[in-house]
């Protein structure tokens, strides 16, 4: 049985190689990027080094699991691809993942991230804008390297499924702000407007690997949309998962600033819309009053706590992760050639929902 956590840490340093060859730690006149555009008057390597490439690598350094390129790398491998030959296209979706992060700790304006300070309290938000908003273009760098050995269509195709899910973003991240501050009915919110918002905003980065590893690998347009949607399912339930690591582990919270950090952020989680609708009205009302206030308060977090608890509200959503990412595989299984790689991407989905950090 194929142990993930040793796969994801044995990827992870290749992937992080690979982002270094097109993003490096310093700048120099050599770099890729100044290969495929050469600045016109100067180089201006010491404010780029100060302003995007150090606060990149400070950020990416931190670690993360890197499961985006290495669910990209296990889905060529099944399609009968070359992983080694195609590593580079992995990094696209990693590198605007982590961009997000940065982006989303401004406007949370959130403390900590990976157990340091947010990377706009270490540069300054200018920078941690500029810096995560560049995450989201550089590393598109390995398609235009490799523009051409790439057919035409091929390229394109790749091109669309980008802007489209780098739309599918923003939509995602409006509903989410919308809702934790309180702008859009948020206590009104249904299951489904969750779902939507979780396929926007943490399914469509997964989806984007799976998409972009099976046109590369010459799947058919059919196998390219079921892929896609099993990436998603994958990348909401790893969501459902944070969640509900938020509210019950200790180790898991210990770098975010205690159990139950979503609750100060007014999350309207799948856990809460659950609660919210089985409640009884006090319940309900204390639930949503601790919501709006923002708290920082360990008690008052573990009171919203105990409320979801009492409703099942958690044990429902552990349950929902798995039936979607479930439902979702047997519409994929049965059209993956290898039984080796049904395995792997089997036991990668599981690791994945069922995960403990």
């Amino acid at each position: 049985m194929l142990n993930i956590e040793r796969f994801l840490e044995e990827k992870a340093p290749l992937v992080d190689k690979t982002i270094e060859k097109y993003i490096p730690r310093k700048f120099s006149k050599n770099s890729i990027l100044f290969k495929i555009n050469t600045p016109r008057y100067a180089y201006n390597l010491e404010a780029l080094n100060k302003a995007i490439a150090e606060p990149i690598w400070e950020f990416l350094d931190r670690g993360g699991k890197r499961w985006r390129p290495a669910l990209f790398l296990m889905i060529c491998e099944a399609l009968g691809a070359n992983s080694e030959k195609l590593v580079d296209f992995a990094i696209i979706p990693e590198v605007i993942h982590n961009g997000t992060l940065m982006v989303d700790d401004i406007e949370d304006a959130s403390e900590l991230r990976r157990g340091k300070p947010c990377t706009y309290r270490l540069f300054g938000i200018d920078i941690a804008i500029n810096a995560g908003n560049a995450m989201y273009y550089l590393p598109l760098l390995p398609l235009i390297e490799n523009k051409p050995q790439m057919p035409a269509d091929k390229l394109q195709r790749i091109y669309e499924i980008y802007v489209q899910e780098m739309i599918n973003l923003s939509l995602g991240q409006a509903m989410d702000i919308a809702w934790h501050r309180g702008i859009a009915h948020a206590d009104e919110i249904g299951e489904k407007d969750y779902l939507q918002m979780c396929a926007y905003k943490t399914g469509t980065l997964a989806r984007m690997a799976a998409k972009i590893a099976a046109v590369l690998a010459d799947a058919d347009n059919k196998l390219v949309e079921k892929l896609g949607r099993f990436a998603e399912s994958i990348g909401v339930a790893f969501q459902m998962q944070d969640d509900i690591l938020d509210l019950t582990s200790t180790e898991f919270t210990k770098k975010k600033g205690g159990r139950g950090k979503d609750i100060t952020e007014g999350k309207r989680s799948l856990m809460v819309i659950h609660t919210l609708k089985k409640a009884q009205p006090l319940d309900r009302k204390k639930l949503i009053e601790i919501l709006n206030m923002h708290t920082s308060s360990q008690k008052l977090r573990d009171e919203a706590i105990s409320i979801m608890e009492k409703y099942g509200s958690i044990e429902y959503v552990k349950r929902l992760a798995e039936s979607m990412v479930n439902e979702s595989w047997s519409e994929v299984e049965k059209l993956l050639p290898s039984a080796e790689a049904r395995q792997k991407l089997a036991a990668f989905a599981e690791f994945l929902v069922e995960r403990k950090i």
